[in-house]
């Protein structure tokens, strides 16, 4: 899942070390456009829906949290 995440990270913005960056919103490395794509992209990509409580930087900072947070999302959809 992380990798897959990665790529989409990478599709929005490729000049970034998505494996070990953990500041992705805090250095403004993902803009507003470009949470826009990231969280269309992982709704089509894992078929969940992202609550807007849940855009914020801790859930976005890096691809680890991202993870964690599709991971909780598709578990909670398949309750």
């Amino acid at each position: 899942m992380q990798e897959e995440i990665i790529e989409i990270l990478e599709d929005i913005n490729p000049e970034v070390d998505y494996k070990t960056c953990t500041t992705l919103i805090d250095d403004r490395h993902i803009d507003s456009l470009g949470m826009v794509s990231l969280v269309a992209e992982l709704e089509d990509a894992f078929d969940i829906t992202i609550p807007a409580v849940e855009v914020v930087a801790e859930n976005f900072n890096s691809a680890a949290a991202i993870t964690k947070l599709v991971a909780r999302l598709v578990e909670e959809e398949e309750d």
